[in-house]
């Protein structure tokens, strides 16, 4: 039984939701987004309020119920609000360069890594003297702008002997001693 999924989902006035089939589409003043809705499930709209409902008291069922009240909750708070994620290069050379929906890391490798990113994700670089840079992700899609934030992280995770890498900002590195002599 998921609490989550049987509360209500209010919509702002400045959102305009469309039901066809099985899928939402959300329309806001940052973007549009859409999602699939598994078959189990109906979505009932009254107003200002949209409510999901399943067909079939499953494991299954019980267990998406929640998932997809979130994912439409996120959809509406994205195209209203949109999301940010935060990501710090600790080490010393480590830069970022943003031209052109391209994001140039130079992260200590024989080469510079070059990544493509989409366009719905906004980037902002803070490089300031004798600090960390900072890249700023901005999106309407909290999916996408995850994705994006995780795969640019593992280009060089955070290492426990020196804390050198890329991580999200204010993440604490758990640190190990070295060699003892």
């Amino acid at each position: 039984m998921s609490r989550i999924g049987k509360k209500p989902i209010f919509i702002p006035e400045d959102v305009n939701i469309e039901i066809f089939d099985q899928n939402i589409l959300v329309k806001g003043s940052l973007g549009s987004l859409s999602q699939k809705i598994s078959e189990g499930f109906q979505l009932n709209l009254n107003g200002n309020k949209l409510l999901i409902t399943k067909n079939q008291e499953n494991k299954k069922y019980k267990s998406l119920h929640g998932l997809y009240h979130m994912l439409i909750k996120n959809m509406i708070i994205g195209v209203t609000k949109g999301f940010q994620k935060k990501l710090e290069l600790v080490g010393i050379g480590y830069r970022a360069f943003y031209n052109e929906s391209i994001l140039d890391l130079s992260l200590g490798f024989s080469h510079n890594i070059m990544m493509q990113i989409p366009e719905e994700i906004n980037i902002k670089i803070e490089s300031e003297k004798a600090k960390n840079t900072i890249i700023i992700l901005k999106s309407y899609d909290k999916q996408l702008l995850g994705i994006i934030a995780a795969k640019i992280r593992s280009f060089r995770t955070p290492e426990p002997y020196k804390g050198k890498g890329i991580r999200y900002f204010g993440e604490e590195v758990r640190r190990k001693a070295g060699k003892s002599a």
